[in-house]
């Protein structure tokens, strides 16, 4: 029976970086079920890997605890990884609202993470499935389908339930079960919505101002054939619940009742579609009103502000979501109650850590939750270092 200093459950953005930052000399082993490490990274950001935003602080995430996540973002910051980008001669740009992308594709931050954990001779095995973890006098002893190892310390870095195709694997929740550890409730997150009704939309995008409740989202929207999508609303997901009504502002910036009502006075015979044409689709325009062929002569002042109503103001609530298998991330998990911010080690279970998705910490689409990965990877490895 192997013994380590460490193993890792799990080798995403967190795991590897975990690794990469335990000092050389101890023994560390990392178990990933798939064949190919950091799938997760491979994917995101249509390949070219949004690794992290240059803005980042806890208020972009949303936990029971929405204080945990400052400790490990200030103890390894965006600037920080992006140092470490440029070092290794990495390629990368800003996209917009400080989204941060390679140049190239995102092989080039798992390739630099295996580098930086083969410098350190960390093991990695490959289609591994860990199916159970105990502890045993002064020892864990981790379980897999292949062999049973025994380790000082263990990291559960084994992500949450988004893309199940990629072979994710809810271990990570039941290790922190055993070990009396509360989890919050999980849902699919940064997912589309569905909402029937509109396939005739489909393809259409605009920019948006979404509200709810207290939250406003300004981003791009976009209609689909079973709902709605785009940054603004997989943005909004963050903080949607089931039955959460939200506003939706088409023209955003634009008083286009104003504008309206002033062509009322001094264009009469011109046609309300000619007028709203020139802010949105045509295409939107003749599904989401009807009898726009009327001029404004034969339109009365109340039904300017039915339009001007449904296009600033028009409020719908999801009819649920497209669930795990297009949802960006997992919210909930483990709670960060019985987890210290500082080591993210567990306050039931000394020497177990969590790290990543798998921890109620979810961050907003823009390269947020892979900085909490780096960010707790990175704590979680100073603390094993101190040892």
């Amino acid at each position: 029976m192997s013994h380590y200093d460490a193993i890792i459950v799990g080798a995403g953005a967190a795991g590897l970086f975990c690794a990469a930052n335990i000092k050389t000399g101890k023994k560390v082993l990392i178990l990933e079920k798939n064949k190919k490490v950091g799938l997760k990274i491979q994917i995101s950001g249509g390949g070219r890997c949004n690794f992290t935003n240059l803005s980042v602080s806890s208020k972009d995430f949303v936990s029971q605890n929405i204080h945990y996540s400052k400790s490990a973002l200030a103890s390894y910051d965006s600037g920080n990884f992006i140092e470490l980008v440029d070092s290794h001669e990495i390629n990368f740009y800003e996209k917009k609202l400080g989204q941060m992308f390679c140049k190239k594709n995102s092989l080039e931050i798992i390739n630099m993470l295996l580098r930086l954990c083969k410098q350190r001779s960390t093991q990695i095995e490959t289609e591994v499935e860990v199916r159970a973890c105990s502890f045993k006098q002064d020892h864990f002893e981790i379980k897999t389908d292949k062999q049973t190892y025994t380790a000082t310390k263990v990291v559960i870095a084994s992500g949450g339930l988004s893309f199940p195709k990629l072979g994710v694997s809810d271990i990570g929740y039941r290790i922190a079960n055993k070990f009396g550890m509360e989890l919050e409730q999980n849902y699919p997150s940064l997912v589309p919505f569905l909402y029937s009704g509109f396939k005739d939309l489909s393809g259409i995008s605009l920019p948006v101002e979404i509200k709810l409740k207290k939250k406003l989202i300004a981003d791009d929207f976009l209609f689909t054939h079973r709902g709605f999508s785009g940054p603004a609303i997989l943005k909004i997901s963050l903080y949607w619940n089931p039955g959460d009504e939200m506003t939706i502002d088409f023209l955003p910036g634009i008083k286009i009742e104003d504008s309206l009502m002033k062509l009322k006075k001094t264009k009469p015979n011109m046609k309300i579609k000619k007028s709203l044409i020139e802010f949105l689709p045509e295409r939107f325009v003749d599904i989401w009103f009807e009898n726009l062929d009327k001029t404004f002569q034969e339109t009365s002042f109340k039904d300017i502000s039915k339009i001007n109503q449904k296009l600033k103001a028009w409020s719908f609530i999801p009819e649920g979501t497209e669930g795990y298998k297009k949802a960006e991330v997992t919210k909930g998990g483990v709670s960060t109650k019985d987890l210290d911010s500082k080591s993210m080690e567990s306050k039931t279970m000394k020497g177990l850590y969590f790290i990543g998705e798998v921890v109620d910490v979810t961050g907003l689409l823009g390269g947020y939750n892979f900085q909490w990965a780096w960010s707790s990877a990175y704590s979680c490895a100073k603390d094993i270092n101190n040892d």
